[in-house]
């Protein structure tokens, strides 16, 4: 028999709505959650009225992720079962000074990059979050890819 139970990284991928927040919460449980919390506060503290975030759905094998974008693609973040993950799509400046910096990144991060395959838009780097380790490294790959705003 197959099982139906989630593993974990599974996505949601029931189409008839986008998911609310407490949909969230129970996919990606308590730990995966606070860090989903803490990106998405950073986005809005950061980027200050830049984003209106939406949810999109990527078909059954890519499920919902909700997406930061203003004119280009800021990132998206996407709930998988017992964790949250964040889709960064590196062009071609942010590729240049991913190089640049190599020496500062964790090397779990340098290996995603160096293996993920680059597309004409760029490399998508889908880095999970399970640790303020990875929590960090997707704020300073969002920083470099878009300066923060600035408060007045």
């Amino acid at each position: 028999m197959i099982s139906t139970l989630p593993q974990i990284g599974d996505r949601i991928t029931d189409k008839s709505a986008s998911p609310d927040e407490s949909t969230v919460r129970e996919w990606i449980g308590a730990d995966g959650f606070e860090y989903w919390a803490k990106l998405r506060t950073w986005i809005d503290e950061s980027y200050p009225e830049v984003f209106a975030p939406d949810w999109l759905y990527g078909g059954k094998n890519r499920g919902w992720s909700l997406r930061y974008k203003k004119t280009k693609a800021f990132c998206h973040l996407v709930p998988e079962f017992r964790r949250v993950s964040a889709v960064v799509v590196m062009g071609r400046a942010e590729r240049e000074k991913f190089e640049e910096r190599r020496y500062v990144w964790h090397p779990q991060l340098i290996k995603l990059y160096d293996d993920a395959k680059t597309y004409i838009d760029g490399k998508w780097l889908t880095i999970a979050v399970a640790s303020a380790d990875d929590l960090h490294d997707v704020t300073k790959l969002l920083t470099m890819k878009r300066p923060q705003k600035s408060r007045g």
